[in-house]
């Protein structure tokens, strides 16, 4: 299985900047990638082993945020003016099945940490866990570069959805 802070070896196979190549984003703290690449269940597995590791739930909730702000910034440039369209726009453009979508066409699901029977279930190619991720990840630029390196990843991943 994997282990959680080492990018370096994942699956057999070298993948330090192939996941970074993905996103095309360089992370000068690769921890904060690692982290929003861990689901719960695989945190909590190497809590059992003894192995400190933290899990992608905040980083979540903080992409989560970003998007919104984001993605609403986007439509008001776009010319969306009143406040009933752009929370209906938003609400399509975030919903589960978009985050996915964008998850998977940016190849996250093989990099994603997930507990043994997540693994067993193939999780990673579950839309809710993509869109989770894909949030995490988000999360985790804004953290490592910055409000506006969020939102230049959010406009390429999201280029012609809005």
């Amino acid at each position: 299985m994997f282990y959680a802070y080492n990018l370096e070896i994942m699956k057999g196979k070298i993948v330090k900047n192939e996941i970074e190549d993905s996103l095309d984003y360089k992370f000068n703290n690769r921890k904060l990638l690692e982290r929003a690449l861990t689901r719960k269940a695989f945190a909590n597995e190497q809590g059992q082993r003894g192995i400190s590791s933290e899990d992608q739930e905040i980083f979540c909730t903080l992409g989560d945020a970003v998007l919104k702000t984001v993605l609403i910034d986007l439509l008001i440039r776009k010319g969306v003016t009143t406040p009933d369209m752009i929370t209906r726009r938003k609400i399509e453009l975030e919903r589960e099945e978009n985050l996915a979508a964008i998850g998977r066409k940016i190849d996250i699901g093989p990099y994603i940490m997930l507990g043994k029977g997540e693994a067993k279930q193939n999780a990673g190619e579950q839309p809710y866990v993509l869109a989770e991720t894909l949030e995490a990840i988000i999360g985790a630029v804004f953290l490592d570069g910055g409000y506006s390196c969020a939102e230049e990843r959010i406009k390429e991943w999201f280029k012609g959805l809005y």
